[in-house]
């Protein structure tokens, strides 16, 4: 048990280190996105798991779309459309099924959210493309730190702490229950924490940072 709390207390002393990123993007020259009344992201791909942190992903979008002037469809919205129409996820990770998605969700643009790596650091890029030509109006990169492994191994450790403690016994059964509690844990450590959600909130806010606003801010 000692050693449980000592690798606990490394991975509290961990976790706080784990917070800076960086992005960049690029917009259309001479655009006038002013004429994108409505938006929907249609899907987020990559290296994540599970529908819920996709939508809590598209939603840190939504949030930087809506600060720039954008109306958007909601999510349970897009994906109860495409999923009439049988519009299948591997069908939008291209610019063009992109567009065609946007086509019969009846907006003038799309945004595409690509995550190609997730693990202790978070690699994102995002595109907002034009329906009706298929060109990239906007394209934006960001990285940073998510803490995500050493979540999932802090995890570990306190399910199998619990597991141990649960199985009592001689130490063979305590041996069991912190491998069966280990795994449990390891599992439950691959959900965004709310440190982790603070971490990749940041994240899309960098890969935004020079998305165009729908109507220009006004000059100071």
């Amino acid at each position: 048990m000692r050693v449980v709390c000592l690798s606990l207390l490394a991975f509290s002393l961990c976790v706080g280190g784990c917070a800076s990123s960086e992005g960049e993007s690029y917009a259309l020259a001479g655009y006038d996105f002013g004429r994108l009344d409505r938006v929907a992201i249609v899907e987020v791909t990559g290296r994540v798991y599970g529908d819920a942190v996709k939508n809590q992903i598209g939603n840190m979008f939504v949030m930087e779309l809506m600060k720039r002037g954008y109306g958007v469809v909601e999510r349970t919205e897009v994906q109860a459309v495409l999923k009439e129409q049988e519009f299948q996820a591997s069908d939008i990770t291209s610019d063009q099924g992109a567009a065609r998605a946007g086509e019969i969700l009846n907006v003038p643009a799309v945004i595409l959210v690509s995550i190609p790596k997730y693990k202790e650091k978070m690699e994102m890029s995002a595109k907002m493309i034009e329906v009706e030509t298929g060109t990239v109006l906007w394209i934006g990169n960001g990285a940073g730190s998510t803490g995500k492994t050493l979540a999932t191994i802090g995890g570990a450790i306190a399910g199998a702490a619990i597991g141990a403690a649960v199985a009592g016994g001689d130490s063979s059964d305590r041996v069991a229950g912190g491998v069966i509690g280990g795994v449990a844990g390891g599992v439950a450590g691959y959900a965004l924490s709310p440190d982790q959600v603070k971490q990749v909130r940041k994240v899309v806010k960098d890969t935004c940072e020079d998305m165009p606003y729908r109507v220009p801010k006004a000059k100071k």
